[in-house]
Order: C-alpha cells, then structure tokens, then sequence
C-alpha cells in the first residue's frame, strides 16, 4: 500500500523504513527541510542500530521511500501515520500543538481526496485526545465523516531507542484502537506479515495501553532503584537480590538492572503526562508520583559520592562517561548525565565529557563549561574522579580506570574487577 509517515523522528522513521521493507511504498512528510535532504540521500538523520543500511536500500535499491515537506502529497496515499513529538508543557501536561497542527495540514490534504483514507495515531496522546481533540479537525479541514469518507485508528509504539528497529520487526504484541471496524481491518493488513498477537480496542483505551505500559516500567525501574538503596545500607549486593527475583515469572528479569534510574523521550514525559491528566480527572496518583521522585534523587547520589569521596567539588576535574541516556542511541532527552553535570558545574567543578555518538546533542543540550573530549581515555587522564554513566561497551574495560576514583552508575565494571585496579564505588551496590 502507500502510506505517508507525518514526523520522522525515532518512531516515524523506524516505522517509515520498517513497513518500507515490508514493501509497501512509503513517502515521509517532514518540515525540516534538513531530515528531508538527508532521507532522501539515505542517510539517517538519527543514530539508531541498523536504520542507516536499510534507510539506504530503501531509498536507493528499492527506490520504495521518499521524503517531503510537502503535506498536499498525502493524496496519493493510502494511510497517513501521525508521529510527531508530544512533549511535556512546563505544568507537566501533555503539549498538543504539533500533533494538532499536523491534523489540520492532513484534513486540508485530504479535502480534495475521494477514496477511503485511514489515519493513524501513533504519537503518545492521554486517552480522549484522539477522539475528543484529532478526529475533529480531521473532519472539519478534511470536510469529511470518520466512519464514512475516513478511518481513524490509535496504534501506539512501544520501542525501546538502540533497539527501536528491532521492536519494531519483532513486536510483542501490536495495539489496533479503531474509530470503526474497517478502520481496523486496514490497519491489521497492514500488520499481516508480523508474528504478534493483534489486539483490536477503542481508541481511548488504546491510549490508555501505552501509558500504562511505560508507567510499569518507570515503576519497575524505580523500584529496584529503592531496593538497591536500601541494599547498600545493610550490605547486600541488589544485582543478586534481582537476578534470584528474576527467577519468578510474575516479576522477571527485564527492567532489573539498578542505577541512576531512566531518561529519554518515553518513561518521563509519559509517566508526568498520565499524573498531570489523572490530577485533571480528580484523582491523586501517589504511586506514579513517587516513581518520578526516585527517579529524579536517584543520579544526584552519584553526585553525593564524588563530593564525599573528594572532600568537596570546588575545581575538581571530573570525568563523565557517556551522555546518552541509554547506549546505541544519540539521544540526551532527560537523561541522567545532563542533569549530573549541571550539579557538578553549579559545585564548581571542572567537567570533562565524552560519549561515542551523543557528543553533538550534548553540546546543544548544555551550557558553557564542558569540556568535551576526544575518547574515554583523554577524559579520564587527569581527572579526580570518573563516573560512567552509559553502559557504552568501550568503558566496559576496567584497566581503563586503573589508580582512579570511580562512581559506577550502571554497573558497566565488576565490582570485584574494579576493585582490584581502581576505587570503585556503586551508586547503589
């Protein structure tokens, strides 16, 4: 089929190259002009394993890709999918502005179209978004009646970055919220040469499904972030306590790996998205809000350590390994590290930053007074203290941190190994 993918960043243009390789002809809508050129070259305008070959052979061997600014090519089409940022308002609300503006520029689109079209939801909205706010500017630019002249449906994503490509071919399960039945039917054929369970719902409680499935994650990490925590205090190490937890198939291993907690695009802003619309709702979500509250104390222990370990920050050089909020991506939305090294810097101390991919988002996201370096190895050189933030495999080599003071936030290093060439210190083990 042919389908228009509105918005390419980390969903839209995984999901452009997927369905692109299933065959089906795909044509990215995109306002920066910059993403379009680079599309279009077959270059990936982001870092994530495996998008660039296949972006590649998409747009130059199979010639089934393309992109544009153009919103009025969305005729030609079949199915638009919405996957444009939602981002969080400074009250902690969702901000609806480019998903709303993007259903306006769609329904004029389709204003001249007489077939069927489908569109698609899936950028993260709280539940009644689509259909109380997107399914009426679809109708009133468009001219047209959902259930009769156009479908919609919420099909949310549940990628995980360094990995999206893969989720993506390789799903769980995939989520169909339909405005009607044939909406869905659609939608599902489109799906048809994927091995998941189809699960087909209303719209809301589609909307419902991707919140809850990130607020059980964020919990699940926070969790064992407090165990951890507590762990330390009474000298247990919490890596054993989760492997052996693992073991039970109600809790299981995933999401178990204790540290400086969670960051990106998703588990934040999805997690402060569905207290903010609960509070709206009348109900006070006490749970979800201490999840956010450990998560936000959680890399700032870091921090504690390195200014007890040195005996203050004042004009200590500190070295900080990895900036990416996860490794095998070049994303820094709410990661850890940035908010590590504004902590530092307003201590006074003198930071030096290094990561393989993130360098470049980092320099934007930050203010003066990092210096960046070149490796791992010209970061740690004459530092006082090294904390290594992303599990990048390049800092998996102990050796690398012999005679150094280092602050472990996510259990790259052998505690034993480390030990042995190094101060080594957990942020929670």
């Amino acid at each position: 089929m042919n389908l228009s993918i509105v918005g390419n960043g980390y969903v839209g243009l995984v999901t452009a190259v997927g369905l692109a390789g299933n065959g089906h002809e795909i044509l990215c809508i995109e306002q920066n002009t910059a993403k379009v050129d680079s599309i279009n070259q077959g270059k990936s305008p982001i870092h994530e394993d495996g998008l660039n070959n296949l972006l590649f052979n998409s747009v130059k061997r199979k010639r089934n890709l393309r992109a544009s600014s153009n919103h009025q090519e969305i005729v030609g089409t079949d199915i638009t999918f919405l996957c444009v940022g939602t981002s969080c308002s400074s009250g902690g609300s969702i901000d609806l502005s480019c998903i709303e503006t993007s259903a306006q520029e769609v329904g004029r689109a389709l204003a001249t179209k007489e077939n069927y079209h489908v569109v698609v939801v899936k950028s993260t909205v709280v539940p009644g978004t689509t259909a109380q706010r997107i399914i009426p500017l679809l109708e009133r630019f468009s001219g047209k009646k959902v259930g009769q002249e156009l479908g919609v449906v919420v099909n949310p994503e549940f990628l995980q970055e360094g990995k999206a490509l893969r989720c993506f071919l390789n799903p769980d399960r995939i989520v169909i919220g339909e405005s009607d039945k044939t909406a869905g039917d659609v939608i599902e054929g489109i799906y048809e040469d994927f091995d998941a369970p189809v699960l087909r719902t209303d719209l809301n409680t589609a909307e419902m499904i991707k919140y809850v499935s990130n607020a059980f994650l964020a919990a699940k990490i926070s969790l064992i972030n407090e165990v951890g925590n507590i762990c330390q205090k009474f000298g247990v190490d919490v890596y054993t306590v989760a492997h052996a937890i693992g073991h039970d198939p109600r809790i299981g291993h995933r999401f178990l790996n204790a540290g400086i907690g969670f960051g990106g695009s998703c588990l934040p802003k999805d997690l402060q998205g569905l207290i903010s619309a609960s509070r709206e709702m009348g109900y006070c979500p006490q749970l979800l809000e201490s999840v956010l509250a450990v998560n936000k104390a959680q890399p700032m222990r870091m921090v504690e350590i390195a200014e007890r370990k040195l005996g203050g920050l004042q004009d200590k050089k500190i070295a900080i390994l990895g900036v990416a909020f996860k490794p095998d991506t070049d994303d820094v939305r709410e990661s850890p590290a940035l908010k590590v090294i504004q902590a530092l810097l307003q201590k006074g101390a003198l930071v030096k930053a290094y990561d393989p991919v993130a360098m470049p988002n980092a320099r934007r996201e930050l203010s003066t007074g990092v210096e960046y370096c070149d490796s791992a190895r010209e970061a740690i050189s004459d530092s006082d203290c090294v904390l290594v933030m992303t599990e990048w495999d390049e800092f998996k080599s102990e050796e690398l941190y012999r005679g150094k003071l280092v602050i472990d936030g996510r259990r790259v290093l052998s505690p034993q190994k480390a030990g042995a060439v190094c101060d080594y210190q957990g942020v929670c083990w």
